[in-house]
């Protein structure tokens, strides 16, 4: 069993750089996929990045802002997200997963409970 904890939401201005964590307990690096989806109000959730074993994958709207990493030592996963747009403003959620197709949301076996992400413009 693997449980995830998100946290850094905040509000923050339109160009400003925020950064995320996942907490994830129960988990080993070499076992689980990790990824960061998020969800505005309305919208479908949505795949931003996704990592595993040094390798990484974005979504087409990242265009370079974001990068996802971790700390294995601290079972953390990171997403760091730079030139921030009121476009960002959604729920992001860090997800979990042995195998599948990293950007589809159906896949992942766990999920937070997700962290606010509020971009003023």
């Amino acid at each position: 069993q693997v449980q995830l904890v998100e946290s850094g939401g905040r509000l923050v201005q339109a160009g400003d750089s925020l950064r995320l964590s996942c907490a994830a307990s129960g988990r080993t690096a070499t076992t689980y996929i990790m990824a960061w989806f998020r969800q505005a109000p309305g919208k479908q959730r949505v795949f931003v990045a996704a990592l595993h074993l040094g390798i990484t994958d974005y979504g087409d709207f990242v265009k370079g802002r974001f990068t996802i990493s971790e700390d294995s030592a601290k079972n953390t996963v990171y997403l760091q997200m730079n030139k921030l747009d009121p476009e960002d403003t959604a729920v992001y959620y860090c997800a979990a997963m042995r195998a599948g197709t990293w950007a589809n949301a159906n896949d992942y076996e766990y999920w937070g409970q997700g962290t606010q992400v509020t971009v003023s413009s």
